[in-house]
C-alpha cells in the first residue's frame, strides 16, 4: 500500500519555538519538510474570553503512516495547553515531489 501524503498544521506564538518545532520534526524524519508562515494575527475564544495573539503557522509535509508519531511529538514539545492540530489531505501533486515526501519522512534504516 502506498502512503498517502498529508499536510499537518499547528500554530505557536513564538518564532524561535516555531523553528524548533519545524526543525525537530524534520530531524526526526517525522516530516519531509516544514514551512513556517509569516506571523499573522489570530483571534479566538479561550477560557470564556476573546483573545488576540501573533502566531506563526507550521505546515508539515508527511505521510499518514508517520502522522500519529508526528502528532505525539508536536503535542509533547508544544507549549500550548491545547495546540492547534489539523491535517489536510493532499489529493494531487507531482509524482516526484510526493515520492520525495514519502522517502524523506520514512524512518531511517540502520545499517547492519
Amino acid at each position: 500500500m502506498v502512503s498517502e501524503i498529508v499536510i499537518a498544521q499547528t500554530t505557536i506564538d513564538d518564532e524561535e519555538q516555531a523553528k524548533v518545532l519545524a526543525r525537530g520534526a524534520v530531524e526526526n524524519r517525522l516530516a519531509a519538510c516544514a514551512h513556517i508562515d509569516q506571523p499573522f494575527t489570530a483571534v479566538y475564544w479561550w477560557k470564556n474570553a476573546i483573545e488576540t495573539a501573533q502566531e506563526w503557522r507550521i505546515s508539515y509535509k508527511t505521510t499518514t503512516d508517520r502522522l500519529p508519531e508526528l502528532e505525539a511529538w508536536v503535542s509533547e514539545k508544544h507549549s500550548y495547553e491545547v495546540p492547534e492540530w489539523i491535517t489536510l489531505p493532499v489529493t494531487r501533486g507531482s509524482e516526484a515531489y510526493l515520492a520525495w515526501v514519502v522517502d524523506e519522512s520514512a524512518p531511517q534504516q540502520s545499517a547492519g
